[in-house]
């Protein structure tokens, strides 16, 4: 739980208990997505909460979040997020076959065939939007998960389990979101990676 002192020239302190966030987007081709980009700013809640709406809808909130909210979704990124939200938390519209032919994939910036680094692993699934090398953002820098586990031999099945389960707790209240979608090696590639950070 996270705890939030409220200070008063003419009261004792009170301390405030916020649940943790336990929510997660549904498992689907494309939850990566609404994982990497909607998790940075708001809960799921914030989604899961919006009565069923069509596609023109989740367009005109993704536009408000980039435009308003500096949130960085990239061009390539924009509709297959938009496919996501609104199969799983819209209303498809009768004359739309479009989203139901095609499953939106994970924007990978490396060639297929060329050997799996932890960084493009970490690019690919929007690892650096929650969090940096050296600084925190949303999540702990990489360079302190690597400090914290660095003496553990069981660092690489703690930070597998963590990327593929989620979870919080571990360093405090937000939410780690699932990435099922990653694959075994890559897994374990991005492991290597943020464990040899210094």
């Amino acid at each position: 739980m996270s705890g939030v002192w409220c200070f008063s020239a003419f009261a004792a302190p009170l301390k405030i208990e916020l649940p943790p966030e336990t929510g997660v987007f549904k498992p689907a081709p494309g939850v990566e997505l609404a994982n990497g980009q909607c998790l940075v700013c708001h809960s799921v809640e914030y989604v899961v909460t919006q009565p069923p709406s069509p596609r023109t809808f989740w367009a005109t909130s993704v536009k408000k979040m980039r435009e308003k909210y500096g949130a960085a979704v990239a061009d390539e990124q924009v509709e297959p997020l938009l496919d996501y939200l609104t199969k799983h938390y819209g209303v498809e519209a009768t004359n739309s076959a479009a989203s139901a032919a095609t499953l939106p994939k994970p924007v990978t910036l490396t060639p297929p065939g060329t050997p799996i680094r932890g960084a493009a692993v970490a690019t690919n699934y929007w690892c650096l939007s929650c969090h940096a090398l050296t600084a925190k953002k949303v999540g702990p820098p990489y360079k302190d998960i690597a400090a914290k586990y660095r003496n553990d031999p069981e660092a690489y099945a703690k930070i597998a389990e963590q990327v593929q389960k989620g979870g919080s707790g571990k360093w405090g209240p937000v939410v780690m979101p699932p990435f099922p979608m990653v694959s075994a090696a890559e897994t374990s590639a991005v492991a290597e990676w943020i464990l040899n950070q210094k």
